[in-house]
């Protein structure tokens, strides 16, 4: 008799569950076997090699797999990381012992619990700003249209900074698809942009915003890093900001965040590309202090949107390692965002100039999507609009799609 086998893949025990009905399982098998059926890999970082040891042996009892670094065992080194692999089963029985444990082990076994809930979270926010409704969902992934006010920026500078240009390319984007337009007038683009005064910024914004917020009927985020810009932007009734700098350069952006109740993009950056850390794990904590500013703030959790920052201090190998590893992000337990646009690395890559990055920027945005980005800023908005829908459906998240 000849038998047919394949491999099959997972994502999450929603995906295992289906696969187990459409076999005719027994309910109360597929409860039993669905978490089995899905495996996942956990880094834990700086643990002291003594609680190590015990979580190691906690995991391998229950039949998963454990990496420590060497000198672990005979306790020669202070700190490992730790590499956790096995299936939600094994997560559940070794986390309710670590639970019980000392060391720290409790509070250790709470963060990967947490981990493991938000990779799994299928994400719905809504939002509601100056009545203005849109919702963040798994799987009805938005489009962000890119309105730059500025005669520098880097990929189209200079073509949208007159009050009419700004208002027709506005409405473009959103008949074009865009859900949501972020303006911006000072280039912050990380190669040679010149700052400007929060007056300059000012000038060029809000008279544009202004007839913007009448004309279209989407939300507008404002990208800013000043709160002087970020107030006025808001009092005019613009619905999200967007602070290259994650609330880390000016406190001031968190607390407007509060009083004017919207939500901020709280994106990745640094002054110089070198470190000798993961970069994941840089992200990681970047984030965590940038929740830290804001829930002290008084921000609550469904006000942060965290971007990786594509593009901002890092090199064009360090932008394709957080792309590559984008999902990692998910355990944070927020949307993500991502703007790869026509940016530096699409063009060392492919060795084209920014005018002909279009397929470039395509595949990243297909890519981001693929590994969870809720988000997608680009200045193409019919391209991006029409990739995420297809992606959407090819993945089997749009319960409007046609089969």
């Amino acid at each position: 008799m000849e038998y047919q086998a394949r491999a099959v893949r997972f994502s999450c025990i929603e995906e295992a569950t289906a696969w187990l009905r459409r076999m005719n399982c027994d309910p109360a098998g597929v409860a039993i076997m669905a978490p089995k059926a899905i495996f996942r890999t956990v880094c834990v970082e700086n643990v002291p090699t003594k609680a190590a040891n015990l979580l190691k042996q906690t995991f391998l009892a229950k039949g998963a797999e454990v990496a420590v670094a060497r000198g672990t065992a005979d306790l020669s080194a202070e700190f490992t990381d730790v590499l956790i692999c096995g299936t939600m089963k094994h997560y559940r029985l070794a986390l309710a012992q670590l639970r019980q444990q000392p060391w720290g082990l409790p509070d250790l076994a709470k963060s990967v619990e947490q981990a493991l809930a938000n990779d799994n979270r299928r994400m719905s926010i809504p939002y509601q700003v100056n009545n203005c409704r849109w919702t963040v969902q798994t799987g009805q992934t938005l489009v962000m249209g890119i309105l730059n006010l500025t005669p520098d920026s880097f990929s189209d500078g200079g073509q949208h900074n007159q009050l009419d240009q700004a208002l027709a390319r506005a409405r473009q984007m959103v008949d074009d698809g865009a859900d949501i337009l972020d303006v911006g007038a000072e280039s912050t683009r990380p190669y040679g942009a010149a700052p400007i005064s929060a007056q300059e910024e000012m000038d060029r914004l809000l008279p544009a915003l202004e007839k913007i917020l009448t004309a279209v009927n989407v939300p507008i985020s404002i990208d800013t890093y000043k709160s002087e810009v970020a107030e006025q932007a808001l009092r005019m009734g613009a619905h999200i900001l967007n602070d290259i700098w994650g609330l880390q350069q000016d406190p001031a952006m968190a607390m407007l965040a509060v009083k004017y109740a919207v939500p901020v993009v709280v994106m990745h950056n640094r002054r110089s590309m070198e470190s000798t850390r993961d970069i994941m794990g840089e992200l990681a904590d970047f984030f965590r202090h940038s929740l830290q500013i804001g829930r002290a703030a008084g921000m609550s959790e469904e006000q942060f949107i965290l971007d990786p920052g594509i593009g901002f201090g890092k090199n064009s190998a360090q932008n394709l390692e957080v792309l590559r590893r984008l999902a990692e992000l998910h355990s944070l337990g927020f949307p993500v965002l991502v703007g790869t646009s026509r940016k530096r690395f699409i063009g060392e890559v492919l060795n084209l100039p920014v005018e002909e990055r279009a397929e470039g920027t395509g595949a990243t945005v297909v890519h981001s999507i693929l590994n969870g980005a809720a988000i997608v800023r680009v200045h193409d908005v019919k391209m991006a609009k029409r990739m995420a829908v297809m992606t959407d459906a090819l993945q089997g998240w749009r319960t409007d799609a046609n089969g």
